[in-house]
């Protein structure tokens, strides 16, 4: 058999991903999120802007000097200074890449940057020089590419490839592409730009009409080699390519695709559920690969099919991305040292043993309410502790809710703030609308709520309630979370976190302003 090509996996769920509206990741979150992506193996790690912020910087920078075994990306503008700064972030890194870009699309250049074409072709080719002059790695885009002139695309990636450019991203940044049409428009340019074969050709998909991973893989049947996916397939608007589905479609389905990655697939589930409890954006049940419901089989039919033969129904094997069936890791009894080598076994770490002492206590808290512990209990149970707001404006420490039928819902609570403890009490049109209204008798936030969701993290009656809060105020957008067997605790809890997110100067959005 013919030896495949090597398709590198190019990650952006940290920099592209983090465009989701509350998405957000303060430095120790991507860092622990890198690390995953590390253990995964894909090829290229985007950790973010280096220049949108100081944080984002310090994001860069701590991932680029921590890993090692995968390439580490800043995307740039193409101005010198951003480029010089993403150089700056990548100092410590084994294997630096500058991912520098412009638009190329007509619409882009009149109306947003307000260039001519040849004064976008000058500056594209002007920054590749100074990125290539500072590191050997450089990536250029072409910031809606699927929308740029075809003669206008091919000369701009001559351009910038005789300028030391090694990859060339087109990307279909506003997810405008048809499989046929833009995989045939890859496979165009690489036949007709003169020097495509000193550089890699990379695409990079948005999912607004639900096609990026069809758009991803045309490309690669017509001669892309990278594809720019994230875990989940996070992103702004209908986000990304999904990491998961661009990988296990091309391990599925090795007759038709000539290429191979080296991702670690049974790491693909761990990572999802970190990048799901680190974002705040649950993955939703049906979802290809990652989802609750993607090995489950509820027809009759469909279960004696896998019962006589697995692959009746079943086109991957769960154990294959990461699902397992021995799960059930530990109870009331286990002790410390279990509860520490279970949390390492999933990649969870603490910085001191102030935070491990608290993660033990509620997770013996935890197992006095519900017999079996998952990981995923204790993948929510760590989050609020490692990842939650650095500062701790509001806490809650006890509520007590009624709800009958024929009377309003009464919520009172007792919260702590910079110490001090309050006593609140509201009415509500529900349970859950009480709680958050006590709340705001404190808070005073003036944040409206954009979203309430409820993700049950494992299975049986006594499971935990994940709940997520969306809060908006002064165009900040933040995404709480909550976990608790006690819905009512957990939408208090998540309320509570997003307050506190506001609060954090470390959730800025790192590309705000730009």
């Amino acid at each position: 058999m013919a030896s495949k090509d090597h398709l590198i996996i190019f990650d952006t769920t940290l920099r592209d991903g983090e465009q989701s509206p509350g998405a957000a990741m303060t430095r120790e979150e991507k860092l622990r999120v890198a690390k995953a992506l590390e253990k995964l193996r894909v090829d290229v790690i985007e950790a973010g802007f280096a220049t949108s912020s100081p944080g984002d910087f310090a994001a860069v920078k701590s991932i680029a000097e921590a890993v090692r075994d995968s390439r580490v990306c800043s995307l740039a503008r193409t101005l010198p200074a951003d480029i010089e700064r993403a150089a700056e972030a990548l100092q410590g890194a084994a294997a630096p890449r500058i991912h520098t870009f412009i638009a190329t699309s007509p619409i882009h250049m009149e109306y947003k940057l307000q260039m001519t074409p040849e004064q976008v072709l000058e500056q594209a080719v002007g920054a590749v020089r100074i990125a290539r002059n500072l590191v050997e790695d450089v990536e250029f885009s072409l910031e809606d590419g699927s929308r740029t002139e075809f003669e206008f695309m091919c000369r701009v990636i001559e351009a910038v490839i005789a300028a030391g450019a090694r990859t060339i991203n087109i990307p279909d940044t506003v997810g405008y592409g048809e499989p046929g049409q833009y995989g045939a428009m890859i496979g165009r340019v690489i036949r007709n730009v003169p020097n495509a074969d000193q550089a890699v050709f990379s695409v990079h998909c948005h999912n607004d009409l639900g096609l990026a991973v069809a758009n991803s893989l045309a490309a690669v049947l017509q001669g892309a080699r990278q594809v720019e996916c994230t875990v989940n397939g996070l992103g702004e608007r209908a986000g990304n390519a999904a990491l998961e589905e661009i990988v296990m479609a091309i391990r599925t389905r090795p007759d038709v695709f000539p290429v191979e990655t080296r991702i670690d697939t049974t790491q693909i589930v761990p990572t999802s559920r970190l990048v799901s409890t680190v974002t705040g954006f649950p993955v939703q049940p049906n979802k290809a690969v990652v989802g609750a419901n993607a090995f489950a089989h509820e027809s009759g039919i469909h279960q004696d099919g896998v019962l006589k033969y697995r692959e009746t129904y079943e086109i991957m094997r769960a154990q294959d991305v990461g699902w397992n069936t021995n799960r059930i890791v530990l109870g009331k009894l286990s002790g410390r040292a279990a509860f520490t080598a279970r949390l390492e076994a999933l990649g969870i770490g603490f910085d001191n043993r102030a935070d491990l002492n608290r993660a033990f206590a509620r997770f013996k808290e935890l197992a006095d309410k519900k017999r079996e512990i998952y990981d995923e209990d204790l993948q929510a149970l760590v989050s609020d502790i490692q990842f939650g707001a650095t500062d701790e404006h509001f806490r809650l420490i006890s509520m007590d809710v009624a709800s009958r039928t024929g009377r309003a819902p009464h919520a009172e609570l007792v919260l702590s703030t910079k110490g001090h403890e309050h006593e609140v009490a509201a009415d509500g049109d529900g349970p859950v609308d009480a709680v958050f209204k006590a709340i705001e008798k404190l808070a005073h936030s003036g944040a409206s709520l954009q979203l309430y969701s409820v993700n049950a993290i494992t299975t049986g009656s006594d499971s935990q309630g994940e709940v997520t809060v969306r809060l908006e105020k002064g165009g900040r957008i933040v995404n709480g979370q909550g976990a608790d067997t006690d819905i009512l605790a957990a939408s208090a809890k998540a309320y509570l976190n997003a307050l506190n997110l506001l609060e954090s100067p470390d959730r800025v959005h790192p590309q705000r302003g730009v």
